[in-house]
């Protein structure tokens, strides 16, 4: 807060919270800084002591002042021209019309930018991992002493490790998809850094600028990202409770010919959900149809029931590529992702990581496949499982109990949840308490206006988050 016993004036105190937002993405360009009045009001300061520190943000070029209209954070990044990504059905329905393509968007930087810069020592509820004491283990630092004796530290890091990743781990990762129902053997398997790092390689491979791509929506908001960063044409596709819209997957198949689709079948970050097995079916058979591969995101798979549906198995690795990682069971610093691809794509999709990163570090690697097969890892998701179940069924108390309601059955480790109120001018009131939250807009491809919002189970069940939310929300 505020401070009038500060070394600095309270004008420069001022501007300097809203330029340290706008340095970190959690305020992005194009943002709508409050009205003077307003900002007077919830900082509790004098209105000629807001129009001080605007004039600083000016000044510094970090906002730009639109007449009548209000304050705004200045957008420096350069676009492509819109028509670059002009193409056939430009004509058609609006649902139909894919997003333009575009240069990187910085809206959806501003979660990437909060898992990294912590608003306070408080519970943050729009963080998308576990809490640190969460994901505490004896059995990881003794997989990583076992692995550091001199001998087995220069077999592993003074050289380069297998361009596809440590054999070890792809024989632990072929054992641990069949329990799932996925065929993948060793040699259809390719480790990476994280589960991005995977869909990134996916991406580049089978993809050029300009291309159609379909994504669920709500989504992901860094994978919106990181596809808009690359050119590519979103098709975003309404996520239902049972799997995609397939009347609008089949709309887009006809209209633009999509070349991918991405897909989160379970366990769908933000809403919960998970697919369907009829739904399943009509997905696979129109990747069939229409020539389109299909990347499953199963990111959330430790947190899962093992029979629950998932396209790999169904499709049998043919049209799917199947990717998963352990930053959000494991230890997120590893950064040790996966997939497993086809045959007739496996060695394009190998091609790209040795271009973009040679090989993957083969230590962590050799240390998780210890986890794996001794045990580990399972008994370690079994425990976090027990505990998020619990810290689920109080963190929907707490939200019912503050006019809240779950937009889809409260499961996995997000929550939907509807607030009734504009979750983007929220968030930025709640940073002022120190607690960062996940907007609905950033769930969406074009960013609309939204009451929505996405809070993590594990780190919402504080009392105290709710009390502080209630009071912010029924002043906006």
């Amino acid at each position: 807060m505020l401070t009038r016993t500060s070394t600095q004036s309270l004008t420069e105190q001022l501007a300097g919270r809203f330029a340290e937002r706008i340095r970190n993405r959690l305020l992005a360009p194009g943002a709508r800084l409050p009205s003077v009045r307003e900002c007077a009001r919830q900082q509790g300061v004098s209105p000629h002591t807001v129009v001080a520190a605007y004039d600083q943000l000016l000044a510094q070029g970090m906002v730009e002042a639109r007449k009548q209209r209000g304050f705004y954070v200045r957008d420096s990044a350069p676009t492509q021209s819109k028509a670059a990504g002009a193409g056939a059905g430009d004509d058609a329905s609006a649902v139909l019309k894919p997003l333009p393509i575009s240069g990187v968007p910085a809206d959806a930087s501003s979660l990437i930018r909060g898992m990294f810069h912590r608003q306070s020592d408080k519970p943050q509820p729009g963080m998308g991992v576990f809490p640190p004491d969460w994901m505490e283990s004896t059995f990881m630092p003794a997989s990583v002493r076992r692995l550091t004796s001199t001998r087995a530290l220069q077999e592993l890091s003074l050289q380069y490790g297998e361009p596809a990743g440590d054999s070890a781990l792809r024989r632990s990762l072929s054992q641990k998809l069949t329990s799932i129902n996925v065929p993948a053997s060793p040699d259809q398997i390719i480790t990476t850094i994280g589960a991005t790092h995977a869909l990134d390689i996916v991406s580049r491979t089978l993809l050029r600028a300009g291309d159609p791509v379909m994504v669920e929506e709500p989504g992901w908001a860094i994978e919106f990202a990181r596809l808009e960063s690359l050119g590519m044409r979103i098709l975003p596709v309404p996520r239902r409770a049972d799997g995609p819209d397939l009347e609008v997957m089949a709309r887009y198949c006809e209209a633009h010919q999509p070349k991918l689709f991405v897909s989160v079948s379970v366990l769908h970050n933000p809403t919960g959900y998970s697919l369907a097995p009829g739904s399943a079916h009509r997905v696979l058979q129109l990747a069939n149809q229409h020539n389109f591969h299909i990347v499953e995101d199963d990111t959330y798979s430790h947190l899962a029931p093992e029979h629950a549906t998932r396209l790999s198995a169904l499709d049998g690795l043919q049209r799917t590529i199947y990717v998963s990682g352990f930053a959000k069971i494991l230890a997120p610093n590893w950064r040790i992702g996966f997939m497993a691809a086809p045959p007739d794509v496996f060695s394009r999709l190998l091609e790209t990581k040795l271009l973009t990163t040679l090989t993957t570090p083969a230590l962590f690697e050799r240390a998780l496949a210890w986890c794996i097969d001794q045990g580990q890892l399972r008994r370690h998701a079994d425990r976090i499982r027990v505990r998020l179940d619990g810290a689920r069924a109080r963190t929907v108390k707490l939200a019912l109990a503050h006019d809240c309601t779950f937009v889809s059955e409260p499961a996995g480790l997000f929550g939907w949840v509807d607030t009734g109120v504009d979750t983007d001018a929220l968030t930025q009131r709640m940073l002022d308490e120190g607690y960062l939250l996940a907007p609905g807009s950033l769930f969406h491809a074009r960013r609309p206006p939204s009451t929505l919002m996405r809070i993590n189970f594990a780190t919402a069940q504080d009392a105290t988050f709710w009390k502080t939310f209630a009071r912010v929300r029924d002043s906006v």
